[in-house]
């Protein structure tokens, strides 16, 4: 009884809360930090994530099973009362353009020379019809995403490297189980590792590297130690290759970040948490529709009916997913270094 009222709420909380606080967290932070600072911003915010990803994994080994959601719940009420009590509202239409005002990663000191200079980016932002308490529609989303070339490759590489990624952590199990004899705690210990690199990445060399080659060129890096990653796994010869292939998790660390951060660097400061949202719901849609094709696609060249012997088909797949949305991001990068956009992006990024 009280296992079905658990998950019943668990359910109704989660519409609510699981989508939305990660959205509100990055419009949180693009209010708070400039845009030349923006990704590694966003590499840091990932960064923590993954740390307490692999922090809540690393203690549920030490709890009692019975005692683990009792811990869960009490960490999550401390950080909603963390929030409430010390996090500052960053107010609607705040826009933190100016580096010398970017108060988490400067100084708090505004100088008058650099205050003169508004962002272009702000002028050729796409925008929303003003907000008069009404939520904006399907169409209006559809429309924010549409009104850029930047906004629309975003999406397309968000669905398509969600689909591989969900796609590999639906197959990849079985695969290992069937190929090498993977158990269940080999399996633990490669997410761990997986966990610990993305964390390490995102947390020192992200940061270090998103001012120097800025986040266009780490997406393209990320997408490409993405395709590299899931490769691997579909053609490994012996058991250590998997752990190899997860030591590319340091680079495709950089995907999420660096899109995020293309999304908000190409809307207003008033559509950050629905366009964030939008490409939230992009992935979870991928992460939806991935189950459906390739648990099957697995079953069926894992079992004695497979058309040709080819255990890690399903994960080949999920690289050529990858492999799409690295084309798609190297397109993505021409274009903004187009001429019509040349002039904006070498004032506040220097990129190209």
């Amino acid at each position: 009884m009280y296992f079905y009222v658990y998950y019943v709420v668990k359910i109704i909380a989660g519409i609510f809360c699981e989508g939305s606080m990660h959205c509100l967290s990055l419009a949180y932070v693009a209010d708070r930090v400039g845009t030349r600072r923006r990704a590694a911003a966003f590499g840091l915010l990932s960064g923590v994530s993954a740390a307490g990803f692999l922090s809540g994994t690393v203690t549920a080994r030490f709890l009692p099973t019975s005692s683990t959601f009792q811990v869960a719940a009490a960490v999550a009420a401390a950080g909603a009362i963390y929030l409430r009590a010390f996090v500052p509202d960053s107010g609607a239409a705040v826009s933190f353009d100016d580096e010398a005002c970017d108060p988490l990663l400067q100084d708090s000191s505004c100088s008058s020379a650099t205050s003169s200079s508004t962002s272009s980016d702000g002028e050729l932002s796409p925008r929303l019809p003003p907000y008069k308490g009404v939520l904006p529609s399907p169409s209006d989303m559809v429309a924010l995403l549409t009104s850029s070339l930047t906004l629309s490759a975003a999406a397309m590489i968000t669905f398509f490297y969600s689909l591989g990624e969900h796609g590999l952590q639906t197959a990849l199990l079985y695969y290992l189980k069937a190929q090498f004899g993977y158990s269940k705690d080999e399996f633990a210990n490669l997410l761990l590792i997986a966990s610990a690199a993305g964390m390490l990445s995102q947390l020192t060399v992200m940061p270090i590297l998103a001012p120097i080659v800025g986040e266009e060129m780490l997406l393209i890096i990320g997408l490409l130690g993405g395709c590299t990653h899931v490769f691997l796994y579909g053609i490994a010869w012996s058991s250590w290759v998997p752990y190899f292939a997860a030591a590319f998790i340091i680079l495709s660390a950089f995907v999420h970040p660096s899109i995020r951060t293309n999304v908000s660097k190409s809307v207003g400061p008033h559509e950050q948490g629905i366009a964030q949202g939008c490409i939230s719901g992009i992935s979870s849609f991928a992460s939806i529709l991935a189950p459906l094709i390739f648990t099957p696609l697995t079953a069926w060249f894992l079992s004695e009916t497979k058309p040709f012997e080819f255990k890690g088909f399903s994960i080949m797949v999920a690289g050529f997913c990858t492999l799409i949305s690295f084309v798609i991001s190297t397109r993505m990068r021409v274009e903004r270094c187009g001429p019509s956009e040349k002039v904006s992006i070498a004032q506040h990024e220097q990129a190209c």
